[in-house]
């Protein structure tokens, strides 16, 4: 599974500065924007609005920004319409990648997206270049604080998980997407404590980059398809462990 997990991705530049942190609220409000109005704002009835507002507890963003973005998002005068868009291509040496934006404006966030493959070594491809490439998985990871292996194997399997793999500081869980939300649900009822729970594309084969310079393209890559407030998920296949 190397180089798969968003969670090991993000942890390539987990800087916990106030930019940063900005952005990733922007990201995450846009998605609670959406939830909402696809699901309502009840937390209780909108699985999708509770993980969200989660994992925005998860990284910080106080509870008043929430109530606030709820509440505006709610309300009868927001004017707020997100779109999803996927966008895939290549970057260095053929690595696959698949951007998944929520914008207002897709003639922007299409010609921002394609600037930042053709400058950095890559090419915007068509729909369906890569994704065969990708099936979605859900990957809960948790925190490994010595619990043992016997017991994570029957708790994980007990609510679904298909294989899990143990790391140091964490534990990595597998599902399907589909599964995500009880699997997650019946960890936390056992007690462990959710460090992520997001539906990924997992990679079924994965590019090595080996000179410096395609390692330094595709960084930047990254960091500029990241930066982006448009732009919620990046995912691709470089074997970042090597």
């Amino acid at each position: 599974m190397a180089g798969h997990s968003k969670w090991s991705n993000i942890k390539r530049r987990k800087e916990a500065t106030d930019a940063v942190r900005a952005k990733i609220f922007t990201k995450i409000g846009r998605e609670m924007i959406v939830s909402i109005k696809e699901g309502g704002a009840d937390p209780n009835n909108n699985a999708k609005l509770r993980d969200l507002i989660a994992k925005a507890k998860a990284n910080n963003v106080p509870n008043d920004n929430i109530d606030r973005l709820i509440k505006k998002a709610s309300g009868d005068g927001n004017k707020d319409n997100f779109e999803n868009m996927v966008y895939e291509g290549y970057g260095p040496n053929g690595v696959a990648v698949i951007v998944e934006c929520l914008t207002d404006n897709k003639n922007r966030t299409a010609g921002e997206v394609r600037h930042y493959f053709d400058k950095y070594g890559g090419n915007l491809g068509t729909s369906g270049c890569v994704s065969f490439m990708f099936s979605q998985k859900g990957i809960i990871v948790v925190e490994n604080n010595g619990i043992e292996e016997e017991k994570i194997m029957e708790d994980c399997f007990e609510f679904g998980a298909d294989d899990f793999s143990i790391e140091d500081e964490t534990i990595e869980i597998i599902t399907t997407a589909t599964n995500i939300h009880q699997l997650k649900e019946g960890l936390v009822e056992r007690g462990y404590k959710i460090l992520s729970s997001e539906v990924e594309q997992v990679p079924s084969t994965y590019t090595t980059l080996t000179d410096e310079e395609s390692i330094n393209k595709m960084n930047t890559l990254l960091d500029h398809l990241e930066d982006n407030d448009d732009v919620q998920n990046v995912w691709h296949n470089w074997d970042m462990t090597e």
